[in-house]
């Protein structure tokens, strides 16, 4: 029986199981059946005549042989990509699929729309954008590039810094014609604070004095929540005061629906940066994504460029 041979099909079912360690994740992935991920497996494994896989009920892993292959398999397959991305353009368009990540509020409200206007200007790139507030594995879940605010482990991905995003305290009139307006930090205990539940020390808020002095005074308040979107709304109907990136509420406080509190302190701003996974950055639809988001966020009110504080 001749032996198999060597697709490029098969190959990168490989890598993909290899990345996410599920045959049915990849398989959900490639739009494939289980069974035929399967068959591609044993057909590669076949056809270099080696295990590359081990198997059992809860998970697979790569053999010593599998992971020596996967690295030879990865540049293999971007080497191809680029080829492919070369000929394209030598008709001047960029094509195929870049897949992003980014921060579940500021992709709703910000990064969608530039998705919008890089794809009115490449139209033959697709792009699938996940939002998520998680700190996703980008190569396990096969994303090419994400956003990310906050502080970062170390980590194997290319990272560029898209600059600080200044934040301010805030609070609805109606909250504050109510409760009172704070004149110092220590009022704040005396308030209803909206936290957020997946930040840790979300308990205790640090502010910095224009005039310099830091000051870290307890947060409490009835009501906590994990998304962005959900504290601006909580914000806007008067639930308590919050400190909140100026990409989040910047229309509302332009029409009054909010106002900042405590002008002459502000909360430190957040690092945002872009990483992107090394073996992908080399590909042109992904460097133009890159290139369009970082050029771009970089123009955003509240966002400081490296190097360059805003007025």
């Amino acid at each position: 029986m001749d032996r198999p041979e060597v697709t490029l099909e098969r190959m990168r079912s490989f890598v993909r199981v290899a990345e996410r360690g599920s045959l049915s994740a990849v398989a959900r992935e490639l739009g494939l059946g289980q069974s035929t991920v399967t068959r591609h497996i044993r057909e590669l494994e076949q056809a270099v005549g080696v295990p590359l896989l081990t198997r059992t009920t809860r998970s697979v892993t790569m053999t010593d042989e599998g992971r020596r292959y996967y690295a030879d398999c990865v540049q293999i397959l971007r080497l191809i990509e680029q080829a492919r991305d070369e000929a394209r353009s030598t008709r001047g368009a960029a094509a195929g699929t870049v897949r992003a990540s980014c921060t579940a509020a500021f992709g709703v409200l910000h990064v969608s729309r530039l998705i919008f206007a890089f794809q009115d200007r490449y139209p033959e790139v697709a792009v699938d954008l996940s939002l998520t507030d998680e700190r996703i594995d980008l190569v396990r879940e096969g994303v090419d590039v994400a956003l990310r605010l906050g502080p970062l482990a170390e980590s194997s991905m290319k990272l560029k810094p898209l600059g600080q995003s200044r934040r301010v305290l805030v609070a609805s009139p109606d909250y504050l014609a109510l409760r009172g307006r704070p004149a110092r930090p220590q009022d704040l205990a005396n308030h209803e604070g909206i936290r957020m539940s997946n930040i840790a020390g979300s308990d205790l808020l640090v502010l910095h004095g224009r005039r310099g002095g830091r000051h870290a005074v307890p947060f409490a308040g009835r009501l906590r929540v994990d998304h962005g979107l959900a504290a601006r709304e909580a914000l806007a109907a008067g639930r308590g005061i919050a400190p909140a990136h100026l990409w989040l509420i910047e229309d509302l406080l332009a029409t009054g629906k909010l106002e900042i509190v405590l002008p002459e302190y502000s909360p430190p701003p957040v690092p945002l940066n872009m990483l992107i996974v090394p073996e992908r950055s080399g590909i042109a639809r992904v460097r133009l994504l890159v290139d369009f988001l970082a050029e771009q966020i970089g123009r955003m009110p509240g966002i400081e460029r490296p190097g360059r504080k805003q007025k």
